[in-house]
């Protein structure tokens, strides 16, 4: 009980202190996950309004295809990600296996999925009187895809927030094509298991405060989101 108390402890005083391995290791775990987001957004977004607004071939396969990415193994990714990279592989000569390059791609595979099929849910959502209003007053297909977005907005950022929930969170994909080099690619999440496993719980302890408060953050954020959603949905249902 001691050894608990004793890592608690000097968990609070790395935080307090802004101790700067902790530091450094939080800023690439916000870097990495930052970037894959921001990725994951950028594809994911026009990928779901595509499939909810416009005719596709084989939008069934790529709905359900996207559906399965949403539960894909992080291990699974990274290891297919890894043959890709690696030296022998198709990508081997970029170079980019064990850097943060590569852990920002694994985060993206991971939180692409989400993103995609969240954004097309909410879209596919919109009441269609929306999209004939657009189209009666003159509106481009372009202008009628925006209009249609902007009305599922709270909606898509739920969908944001729950693949921040993901990427932060994760921890077999980044390891596998990370390889947790110190000062290098360690984030949050390998570091709280690779120091669990050497016994040093004061640093584990302290990444998994800060990850704990990320995670409610994150999840408060999903949360307000959801009601402003549900706010507008009903308005709109009233209007």
């Amino acid at each position: 009980m001691q050894s608990i108390v004793d890592g608690f402890t000097n968990a609070f005083r790395l935080i307090i202190h802004l101790n700067p391995e902790l530091l450094r290791i939080i800023l690439l775990s916000l870097q990495v996950s930052g970037t894959a987001l921001v990725l994951a957004t950028l594809l994911g977004v026009p990928a779901g309004a595509g499939l909810a607004l416009r005719r596709i071939p084989l939008k069934g396969l790529v709905i359900s295809g996207l559906n399965v990415g949403m539960g894909l193994p992080p291990v699974v990714a990274g290891l297919f990600l890894y043959l890709f990279l690696s030296r022998s592989g198709p990508l081997g000569f970029f170079g980019l296996l064990y850097s943060p390059t590569a852990m920002i791609l694994a985060q993206t595979i991971l939180a692409f999925p989400i993103v995609a099929s969240i954004a097309h849910a909410a879209i596919v959502g919109v009441d269609p009187v929306i999209r004939q209003a657009a189209l009666t007053l003159g509106a481009t297909p372009f202008q009628e895809s925006l209009t249609v977005i902007q009305e599922a907005r709270y909606s898509i950022m739920a969908g944001v927030m729950a693949g921040l929930g993901r990427v932060m969170a994760e921890v077999g994909a980044i390891i596998i094509v990370g390889g947790n080099i110190a000062g290098y690619t360690r984030v949050m999440t390998t570091t709280i298991a690779l120091e669990t496993d050497k016994g040093n719980f004061e640093l584990a302890i302290a990444l998994g405060l800060i990850l704990l408060t990320i995670s409610l953050a994150v999840t408060m954020a999903l949360r307000f989101f959801q009601r402003l959603g549900k706010t507008e949905a009903g308005e709109n249902l009233w209007a």
